[in-house]
């Protein structure tokens, strides 16, 4: 006689969740930003993110060969967008509120990511890691700093010679400086005193 036995239990704290393609790399991706956000750069492994996606380490490295790799595409996929720059008719109030975008990006889950990773990265690594930054983050909001610049120059708002890129850099300088080494978390406030006292003065038209 034949007995039947009932299938052997799961191991207590594991979970088998059968996801392919892009769910699964979607689920790796974000378990590699949170982990990043936890422990930096430095304490990220590769086993942590299979654990933390509930899946298996083979998974992860089948995909992405290299912790480099897998953090950078985690990052590149997660940046915020910047798309239209905000248009109050006042440059005042439009970079004001570009700000605070760049602001909550900062602070999102990818930004306080890759603000670590970039911290804590040495050589080749961190070079990567700054050109991403600099591709996801500083060339879409200098353009659109440059768009709101343009347009008060148009309007007679803002000098024409103010759109040179140490310009342009004043803000992301700014942000990043206090942000890192003064742990400003950039309140609605200070965002409204940095445009008051130092961008407005910098880009005012000088009277004829």
């Amino acid at each position: 006689m034949v007995s039947s036995r009932p299938p052997a239990a799961a191991r207590p704290g594991t979970v088998s969740l059968r996801r392919r393609g892009p769910v699964l790399e979607r689920a790796i991706l974000d378990a590699a930003l949170e982990q990043l956000s936890r422990v930096g750069w430095n304490g990220l492994t590769m086993e942590g993110v299979a654990a933390g996606a509930q899946t298996g380490k083979a998974a992860v490295y089948r995909r992405w060969p290299s912790k480099e790799d897998l953090v950078a595409e985690a990052l590149r996929a997660a940046l915020p967008t910047f798309e239209d720059a905000p248009d109050h008719g006042s440059v005042r109030e439009d970079l004001y509120q570009l700000c605070r975008r760049m602001r909550d990006a900062m602070n999102s889950l990818p930004g306080v990511a890759l603000r670590a990773v970039v911290h804590e990265c040495d050589g080749p690594s961190a070079e990567r890691f700054q050109g991403l930054i600099f591709t996801g983050v500083l060339e879409p909001s200098n353009r659109l700093f440059g768009e709101v610049v343009r347009r008060g120059i148009r309007r007679g708002d803002v000098r024409p010679d103010a759109t040179g890129k140490l310009v342009f850099d004043v803000i992301p300088a700014l942000m990043m400086y206090r942000s890192k080494l003064c742990a400003s978390e950039w309140p609605d406030e200070d965002i409204a005193e940095m445009i008051d006292l130092v961008m407005v003065p910098l880009l005012r038209a000088r009277p004829v």
